[in-house]
């Protein structure tokens, strides 16, 4: 946009190139403007049209590169009622003033007079292509705004107040998927570093400090970032660095203790010679977007994604195409925590003037859906930056300059309309430890759809503290694996359906039992239609997980036990829980895991575990579990 800007104000200056004013005086400034704005002296040039104007006010010459000059310096009021003076005073003035007029007044949200500045602009028969393509573009945010303006959303954004924000500027805020913990870029003295806060146990946020560790540096500007779901990793900015490859590369850091380690550049083929910036990190941890100019987008400034394969590379970016991408720019994109849901600034798609925030999802045959301009006021004629939303979807957290901003830019969140929300996630946070001496385990931990046998999420929990955090959309029904060597798988499950009463956080503690005889575990996705002994399927991921656990551990030897609860006789009972058994373990047989290895017994109501008075306790009761024997 800026190069056509600047290109715009010296084809203007042509235009006028021999004007002559009524006053000598006028002239004479205008000259001396000339040559200013050759060796691109704006502020001397502008004093010097503005005595100019002031010896002549009806030289229209002056006016226009007024004009011109505070349009490209982005003060676009000013640059309005310059260009009207034009309109007023030369009825021989260029095409290029309607044009110069029409993105002014479209630049401070006046709609219904940009639009017919643009429309008479259309209408100039010099008009070449790529104008052409920019004023339809510029009509078609004129139509929209007007449109959009009649139909606002609900909209009240709060500052969080001195804890996060000061006199500088705040912006890129990211949170954790708990909400725990905010981290921003803050710009200090046109120093760009990270800052960060975290909540109290009321909910308050504590006072932000720099981020400690490794990331920040004194010599290079940090920025446009995001935090993995779990808080661990940051990827971040970071540009003009002695290791990087190109003039912005993208950096990961890993959280040790409360301290961030050395930033690594992610390399080929995630960057390039261009500039890659402002990532986004899936909440699987494995799938990265990011901004880049690289060749072979759809122009400007493009969306891309890579994945992280299984041997810990990233994959060869891809462009996310034309659903996403224009010819113009788009940036700061943020994959919410569904997988399926992408916010981004772009000022390609119709909008109001500027960047606008938009939403696209993906549809069920995993193609992008086109952008939904998030609305008025959420956008306005002014630039839209980053938004970051919720796991929930309910809540967005973004930067803007607004009257009650204690400085410049300013962190806010807000209500996010429902017409815009992304699929609701719920995450699951843990703690990993082993059951006999409570000391942390870096466990591995799978989250699987079970309907789907679809891997949603796979991560070790963290070596010094166990914990770990998965995202669980809301929908479907989830098992949780964790395994490490050494210890008894752990199996959970999580049904998330409508049918269910579902809460937006689970969690938990797990205690890994250590393989040792007469330690067992209960298989929590083992199921069976009621009085019947047929796995359904939905059993797989937990036999699967057993299959492998026995594979991994060869000398050990399992008894598979079934249990009921009291409903219906004693007698009925027993058999039903003996079938069940052996329908797991007939399953192991057929999977290849020797007879030699397996035993199966039925305990019936026998060994209940909760209460048979509830229907919770019934459930509990009801169960498949396997015991070291030897």
């Amino acid at each position: 946009m800026y190069i056509l800007m600047f290109f715009l104000l010296l084809l203007q200056f042509s235009a006028y190139a021999q004007p002559r004013a009524g006053n000598k005086r006028a002239q004479e400034a205008f000259e001396r403007a000339s040559d200013q704005l050759k060796n691109r002296q704006y502020l001397e040039a502008i004093a010097s049209l503005e005595s100019a104007v002031a010896f002549d006010p009806k030289f229209a010459a002056a006016h226009q590169q007024l004009g011109d000059i505070y349009r490209r310096q982005r003060d676009y009021e000013k640059a309005a009622q310059y260009y009207s003076c034009v309109i007023q005073l030369d009825s021989t003035l260029t095409s290029l003033t309607w044009f110069g007029l029409g993105e002014s007044l479209l630049h401070i949200g006046d709609y219904e007079q940009a639009l017919p500045a643009f429309q008479r602009y259309l209408a100039s028969p010099a008009l070449d292509e790529a104008g052409r393509r920019r004023t339809i573009k510029y009509i078609a945010d004129c139509e929209f705004s007007i449109a959009a303006l009649k139909r606002p959303e609900a909209f009240r954004p709060y500052n969080p107040g001195p804890a996060i924000n000061s006199q500088y500027d705040e912006y890129f805020p990211k949170l954790t998927a708990d909400h725990q913990t905010i981290i921003f870029t803050r710009k200090k003295d046109e120093r760009e570093n990270f800052y960060e806060s975290k909540q109290d146990s009321s909910g308050t946020w504590q006072p932000a400090r720099s981020l400690q560790g490794e990331v920040n540096s004194a010599l290079h500007n940090e920025g446009a970032h995001c935090i993995s779901p779990d808080g661990k990793y940051l990827f971040f900015t970071g540009c003009n660095r002695p290791d990087g490859l190109g003039s912005c590369d993208i950096y990961v850091s890993r959280r040790e203790g409360d301290r961030w380690g050395p930033p690594h550049n992610l390399g080929a083929p995630v960057n390039s010679r261009g500039w890659e910036a402002q990532p986004a990190l899936g909440a699987d941890g494995r799938t990265l977007y990011f901004v880049s100019n690289r060749q072979g987008g759809q122009g400007g400034y493009d969306i891309w994604k890579s994945t992280l394969q299984d041997n810990g590379q990233w994959s060869i970016p891809k462009n996310l195409g034309p659903t996403i991408n224009t010819p113009y720019d788009e940036s700061s994109p943020y994959i919410h925590a569904d997988n399926r849901t992408l916010y981004f600034a772009s000022n390609g798609w119709p909008g109001f003037g500027d960047k606008d925030i938009f939403k696209s999802q993906v549809d069920s045959a995993g193609n992008w859906q086109l952008p939904i301009n998030l609305g008025y006021p959420i956008n306005d004629h002014h630039e839209q930056s980053a938004l970051s939303v919720s796991m929930n979807g309910r809540q967005a957290f973004f930067s803007t300059r607004r009257p009650d901003a204690l400085g410049g830019l300013d962190i806010y969140y807000f209500d996010l309309p429902e017409s815009v929300r992304p699929h609701p996630v719920a995450y699951l946070k843990g703690i990993i430890m082993d059951a006999e001496n409570g000391s942390p385990i870096e466990a591995e931990v799978e989250v699987t759809d079970i309907l789907a046998d679809k891997l949603m999420y796979r991560e070790r929990a963290d070596y010094e503290d166990g914990m770990f955090l998965a995202p669980l959309p809301f929908g479907k029904t989830y098992a949780l694996h964790v395994k490490q060597p050494g210890y008894l798988f752990y199996s959970e499950n999580y049904p998330l359906d409508e049918s269910v009463k579902i809460n937006d956080a689970y969690e938990i503690r797990i205690a890994l039992s250590p393989i040792k005889v007469g330690n067992s575990e209960t298989l929590k996705n083992i199921f069976f239609e009621t009085n019947r002994y047929e796995l359904l399927p939905e059993s797989k991921s937990d036999l699967d997980h057993l299959i492998e656990f026995l594979n991994l551990n060869r000398s050990v030897r399992v008894e598979i036990g079934g249990h009921t609860d009291n409903t219906g006789s004693e007698a009925h009972n027993q058999v039903l829980s003996e079938n069940r058994a052996k329908a797991v373990h007939d399953y192991l047989l057929h999977a290849g895991i020797t007879a030699a290895r397996l035993c199966y017994k039925g305990f019936g109501q026998s060994q209940p575990v909760a209460s048979n008075e509830t229907e919770r306790g019934r459930q509990l009761n009801r169960r498949t579990d396997f015991k070291i024997i030897e």
